[in-house]
């Protein structure tokens, strides 16, 4: 077994993970606050990823990467940057398919915080940049570990859509979901079984970290 389809599997999730730590906890608080007719249709769009077919949306993204197209073209004739079959394109795209697993809990928590809290910051002359970052945040420490967590592990196990926009190239876009399927294509069961118990104990790892530290969040420290 070949392990460098792990490593761009664990370097992907890892990559889209920090960016949508950076860009999504910013957009769940936005959509936290005061409901609209433009936020709802944001929320729908954003939570597009979960319900439509994988292939679906790499369709799309990969019409939309493409040299051909206006997005794609800029990239290419002023960066160099072809996003289509590289790594850098599916970056891209996971951030896009992670988005919602990172988005709803911390939404879903910030909604639920009392009004209160963020009142009380402002009284002792807080801004709101401070309030949301020292007093809102830290409130919802066991919401954000799981968004984290559940966004590296979503990724990890990405298929239809980094298949449509990078294929399967050696060591550039062939991680680790694209390993198994094309071990079995070929009738290599065991190497395919090898790649799926990696993923597998990755996964579930990850999975018992979030009982352990949700538990401990609420309980305080372990018996």
């Amino acid at each position: 077994m070949e392990w460098t389809p792990i490593w761009l599997s664990l370097k992907l999730a890892a990559i889209t993970t920090v960016i949508l730590v950076i860009i999504g906890i910013p957009m769940a608080y936005w959509l936290s606050r005061r409901s609209s007719v433009f936020k709802v249709i944001v929320e729908a769009l954003l939570t597009m990823p979960l319900v439509l077919p994988p292939s679906v949306l790499g369709f799309y993204l990969l019409i939309s990467f493409s040299p051909n197209s206006v997005p794609g073209h800029w990239l290419l004739q002023h960066f160099n940057v072809s996003l289509v079959f590289s790594f850098e394109g599916l970056v891209v795209a996971s951030v896009i398919y992670s988005l919602p697993f990172m988005i709803s809990p911390v939404k879903s928590a910030l909604v639920h915080l009392p009004d209160s809290l963020a009142e009380a910051s402002y009284t002792m002359g807080k801004s709101k940049m401070e309030t949301f970052y020292k007093v809102l945040l830290p409130n919802i420490k066991s919401s954000l570990y799981t968004a984290a967590v559940l966004t590296f592990a979503h990724t990890l196990g990405e298929f239809g859509v980094v298949l449509m926009i990078g294929g399967k190239l050696e060591g550039v876009t062939k991680v680790a979901s694209i390993a198994i399927y094309d071990a079995v294509d070929n009738n290599k069961y065991a190497e395919a079984n090898q790649y799926s118990l990696v993923l597998f104990a990755i996964t579930f790892i990850i999975v018992i970290l979030v009982f352990i530290f949700n538990r401990n969040a609420a309980r305080g420290p372990l018996e």
